[in-house]
């Protein structure tokens, strides 16, 4: 009976332990559980703290820089695991959300100020209009060689100063602000010569017969003017800008060779996207000083429908510059139309008092007036008025066709030539009882 007792109890003490033995192993494995879910929790808290740092202090500062203009590359998440959760569609929805207040507010920022700085550019261009026209009246009024010289350095920095104001109108969505009538290819180069500085080392080359379409000549010679400007700018002083016309079966292009340093890689690349006109223009991210030269050709070709490119090296080692002009924007002007008077040619080079427009012609009259003093012959294109108020007794038939007349207004001091022009005043203010009114024309701007 003892050992039948014994024996149950031994049964029983077995029994517990096996059954404490197996709480235990459960428990065990209950609390590996909870320890990997609390470590899987603890990684996923890091990975979200790290994911968030990685918003706040690289991704986020990436994008405003690149709202900026700057070239930067807005860096993606750490891990790409949590696109598959909400925590990671959330931080994706607060980028974008960053990104569209920033577009906006850039926007608004843009059109705010291009929007004044075209008001301001509207009213430079009228005060430079006005001023024209004072210099025009001042021209014909005084007879002082002093004066005349001093004139016409004026006109010509006001022809600088008026093409500044409308590239900075352009850039702004506004238009050119000129309207001409159909002109000459060569008055069209001529015209966008007047408008820089180093005018004397622009030499044309070639003559054709081609004209512009009315609508497309202010926007051709402000992008020529450009880059006339930037290849003088950008070259030796005592190297010539060359300019070509190469006919092509649908169109005619102005080649511009200059002397100077070529463009690296990422400078043609950057001047490629501008003269493509398919970005709009930042005008904060034009450079400080800002470069608006190709991206306001770039404005004017996409709009008015040529091409620009300076992908080629000029035959000197620096940089060749090519606006083709198609058909569409080419025409021819018969005699009759030549003949008849128009418009005053875009930006003629600035001239001495009373020319007449380029390409008009007027008809014959008694080479002296009634009063017996010199009667001045209208200008003609072939026979430029800045060359006859310079005294330059070169008759038409005789002058070469592809010489470009310098424009008198910003060359060194010619006591002689302004002599001329003051006799020519006074003769001109002397007989003006006897010269009929027709005769007489306005100064180019």
């Amino acid at each position: 009976m003892q050992q039948q007792l014994s024996a149950v109890a031994v049964c029983c003490l077995a029994a517990a332990a096996l059954i404490f033995l197996l709480i235990l192993l459960r428990q065990r494995r209950i609390n590996q559980r909870m320890r990997d879910r609390v470590s899987a929790l603890e990684r996923g808290v890091t990975v979200r703290d790290e994911e968030l740092a990685h918003l706040v202090t690289a991704r986020l500062p990436a994008k405003v820089q690149s709202l900026n203009g700057r070239p930067v590359e807005v860096p993606g998440p750490l891990n790409e695991r949590l696109a598959d959760i909400p925590y990671g569609r959330h931080l994706e929805r607060t980028m974008e959300m960053f990104a569209e207040t920033g577009d906006r507010a850039k926007t608004r920022a843009d059109e705010s100020a291009k929007a004044t700085l075209k008001a301001m550019m509207r009213g430079v261009q009228s005060l430079a209009n006005e001023q024209q026209l004072a210099i025009s009246r001042m021209q014909v009024r005084h007879d002082d060689p002093d004066v005349l010289e001093g004139l016409l350095r004026i006109d010509h920095m006001n022809a600088q100063l008026g093409r500044r104001a409308q590239v900075s109108a352009v850039l702004c969505g506004s238009w050119p602000g000129l309207q001409r009538s159909a002109s000459p290819l060569i008055d069209v180069v001529r015209g966008a010569t007047s408008r820089i500085r180093d005018y004397l080392r622009v030499q044309v080359h070639s003559q054709v017969s081609e004209a512009v379409v009315s609508r497309a000549v202010e926007p051709v010679v402000l992008a020529v003017a450009e880059l006339l400007d930037n290849a003088a700018r950008h070259s030796q002083p005592n190297t010539p800008v060359e300019v070509n016309f190469q006919p092509g079966h649908n169109g005619m292009a102005i080649v511009i060779d200059d002397a100077g340093v070529a463009m690296n890689a990422e400078e043609l690349k950057r001047a490629e996207r501008l003269l493509a006109g398919k970005e709009a223009v930042d005008i904060n991210r034009l450079g400080d000083p800002p470069q608006v030269g190709f991206a306001v050709i770039g404005v004017l070709a996409a709009r008015y429908g040529f091409s620009v490119s300076v992908d080629t090296r000029s035959p000197y080692g620096g940089v060749r510059a090519v606006v083709f002009l198609p058909a569409v924007l080419l025409t021819r002007l018969d005699d009759r139309a030549q003949a008849a008077p128009k418009p005053a040619a875009p930006a003629a080079v600035p001239s001495p008092p009373a020319p007449e427009e380029p390409g008009s012609e007027a008809p014959q009259a008694p080479s002296v007036t009634a009063g017996g003093l010199p009667r001045r012959r209208r200008a003609t294109a072939e026979t430029p008025a800045v060359d006859e108020a310079a005294g330059q007794a070169v008759a038409a038939e005789d002058q070469e066709p592809d010489s470009l007349p310098a424009p008198v207004s910003s060359r060194e001091p010619d006591r002689r030539a302004a002599a001329g022009l003051g006799a020519w005043q006074r003769g001109t203010r002397s007989g003006r009882a006897t010269v009929p009114p027709d005769s007489e024309g306005k100064s180019q701007a």
